[in-house]
C-alpha cells in the first residue's frame, strides 16, 4: 500500500495529470462551443481519432509543426461532414454524431491499411514526436516548476484556450448571438441573428480543437497511431460537456478530474495495481458525473415547471 501511495503522490503525478488533461481540454473546449449552441455533439470522439491520425501521417514525413496543422484540417474536414449533415440537411445531430465516430474508425482503418499494409498500428518507422518545451531556470521552482516544465506546446495552447473561451462566449457579438441561440433559437430568428452561421462556426472550431486533441493524445509520448487509439475519450468529453454546460471554468475543473483519473489509472497500473482494473477509473467517473448532471438537468426543470405554474396561478 505504501509503495503505492509513493507511486502516486509525487510531483511527476501532477505533470502526468497535466499531459493527461490536454487533449480532453482541448475537445472539451470544443463540444462547450457546441453545446452552448443546444448541440450536443457526441462525434467529438471520432474528430479526436481522425486528428491522430492525420498528426501522425503528416507529421512523420515531413516534421511534427505540420502534423499539428494537418490534425486540425482533419478535423476540420470530418466537422464540415457533421455540419453539412446536420444543418443542411437537418439530420438528427446524435445521429450525425454516431456516424461521425463510425466514419471516422474506418477511414482510419482504411488509410492504415493502403497506406502501411496494417490496419492496426503504423510502422515502428512511421513516428512522429512534439518537441518538448524546456522552461529552463523556471523549471526548477519547487513543485510547480516540475510540473509545468517539458510540455508540448499544444499543452500551452489548452490553457490559454480557456481565458480565450471565456472571452468569446462573454464578451464578444459572435459569444452573445451563440448563447441566445442555445437559450431560444426562434427568439434568436426573430433578433435576426443567423443561427445557420452561428451554429455552422461553432462546429467548424470543435472540429479545429478536437483535431488538436487528437494530435496531443498521438504525438505527445506515444508518436504513432494505433486504430481506435481515442479509446473513449471523446466519450469522457462529451460527458465532461454535459456536466460543465459549456461554461469555461467549470469545463476546465470537470477536464482536471478526468485528467486525474487518466493519470491515476496509469499510476495505479505502474504501482501494481490491476491494471484492468486502474483504467476502469475514468469511466466509473465518467458515469457518476452524468448521473450528477442528469440529477442536477432534472432538478432544474422541476424548479422551471414549478416556477411556471405559480406565474400561472398569479
Amino acid at each position: 500500500m505504501n509503495e503505492i501511495l509513493t507511486q502516486i503522490l509525487t510531483v511527476g503525478t501532477l505533470a502526468v495529470i497535466l499531459a493527461k488533461t490536454t487533449p480532453i481540454l482541448l475537445a472539451a473546449i470544443g463540444g462547450g462551443l457546441t453545446q452552448v449552441g443546444n448541440i450536443l455533439n457526441i462525434g467529438l470522439e471520432g474528430l479526436m481519432l481522425i486528428g491522430a491520425f492525420a498528426a501522425v501521417a503528416v507529421g512523420a514525413v515531413t516534421n511534427p509543426f505540420i502534423g499539428v496543422l494537418a490534425a486540425l484540417g482533419g478535423g476540420v474536414l470530418l466537422a464540415l461532414v457533421y455540419a453539412i449533415a446536420s444543418l443542411v440537411f437537418k439530420a438528427d445531430y446524435i445521429v450525425v454524431g454516431i456516424g461521425t465516430n463510425l466514419l471516422a474508425v474506418g477511414i482510419t482503418v482504411l488509410l492504415l491499411t493502403v497506406l502501411y499494409g496494417n490496419a492496426g498500428v503504423t510502422p515502428g518507422d512511421v513516428k512522429a514526436m512534439l518537441p518538448r518545451i524546456d522552461l529552463g531556470p523556471l523549471g526548477g521552482i519547487p513543485v510547480v516548476g516540475p510540473i509545468f516544465d517539458h510540455h508540448t506546446v499544444l499543452v500551452w495552447v489548452a490553457l490559454a484556450l480557456v481565458p480565450v473561451y471565456w472571452f468569446v462566449l462573454y464578451r464578444t457579438r459572435y459569444g452573445m448571438h451563440l448563447r441566445a441561440v442555445g437559450e431560444d433559437e426562434g427568439a434568436a430568428v426573430a433578433a435576426g441573428i443567423r443561427v445557420f452561421r452561428v451554429k455552422f462556426i461553432s462546429i467548424v472550431v470543435s472540429g479545429a480543437l478536437c483535431g488538436l486533441a487528437g494530435a496531443q493524445l498521438a504525438m505527445a509520448s506515444v508518436g504513432s497511431f494505433t486504430a481506435g487509439m481515442t479509446s473513449g475519450r471523446g466519450f469522457i468529453v462529451v460527458a465532461a460537456v454535459i456536466f460543465a454546460a459549456g461554461r469555461p471554468l467549470p469545463t476546465l475543473v470537470i477536464c482536471l478530474i478526468f485528467g486525474a483519473a487518466d493519470g491515476l489509472a496509469d499510476r495505479l497500473a505502474l504501482g501494481g495495481v490491476n491494471s484492468s482494473l486502474a483504467l476502469l477509473t475514468p469511466y466509473v467517473i465518467t458515469i457518476m458525473a452524468l448521473i450528477v448532471a442528469a440529477l442536477r438537468v432534472r432538478s432544474a426543470i422541476r424548479a422551471r415547471t414549478r416556477r411556471g405554474l405559480a406565474q400561472m396561478a398569479a
